[in-house]
């Protein structure tokens, strides 16, 4: 149930589309296609590990990982884990899971991890009394078992300088939440213009084994 009055964008795709207009974000935004047989074999051999997501949906719901391994493939929904021989096979399994909701594909993040557990960020912003500001910074550590961070699938909340020193060291705090703000900042204006209205924003965010961020998604009715 929403609890803003402020403007939604529910399709995940009309958002990226605004987004990937600026340079500087779109080159922190992670190669996107949308569902279909052939977009998803392609990029499953270029990048190995995809994330394919519902187009609307939220908490996580309908997200699946899926993945080229040495004995074929895999694809991993809350805490199953279906492994298949041939892409073909996986594919009518993933089809029968997905119904017939509208999915986008993403290449998967290798996010860094605490004790084994993958571990994302959620930034919100919003605005308020004529103007922006931030409401909170926070990691999210996914359950043990899960591919998702989302805290309604189980995942740990922890404050986001305590995630950034436990996977980057203490040297890296200001820095990183540094990067967000600054594509958070970015990010809303390129919205905002486009889409007038707007006053809650989530952005979700990830770091990698090389320290780079990555915006994965942003919400307009963030939880």
């Amino acid at each position: 149930m929403s609890w803003h009055t402020g403007r939604k964008i529910a399709s995940k795709t009309v958002k990226q589309a605004a987004l990937l207009s600026h340079p500087e974000i779109a080159s922190h935004i992670p190669p996107t296609r949308s569902f279909s047989y052939e977009n998803l074999r392609d990029m499953l051999y270029q990048h190995s590990m995809v994330y394919i997501k519902p187009v609307v949906g939220t908490g996580g719901n309908g997200v699946i990982q899926v993945k080229k391994t040495t004995e074929g493939f895999a694809f991993h929904a809350k805490s199953s884990i279906q492994r298949f021989q041939s892409f073909d096979a996986m594919f009518q399994q993933l089809k029968r899971k997905m119904r017939n909701r509208k999915y986008m594909i993403q290449k998967g993040i290798d996010l860094l991890t605490i004790d084994g557990c993958p571990v994302d960020y959620r930034v919100k912003y919003v605005y308020e009394s004529g103007k922006w500001h931030y409401r909170a910074i926070v990691g999210r550590k996914a359950k043990r078992g899960l591919a998702v961070t989302n805290l309604t699938q189980g995942g740990k909340l922890l404050q986001g300088s305590v995630a950034i020193r436990k996977t980057l060291g203490s040297g890296a705090v200001q820095s990183k939440k540094g990067q967000m703000r600054r594509l958070t900042e970015l990010s809303t204006n390129v919205l905002t213009r486009q889409y007038p209205g707007l006053t809650h924003l989530g952005y979700d965010y990830g770091i990698d084994k090389y320290g780079k961020v990555w915006m994965l998604e942003v919400n307009t009715n963030p939880h």
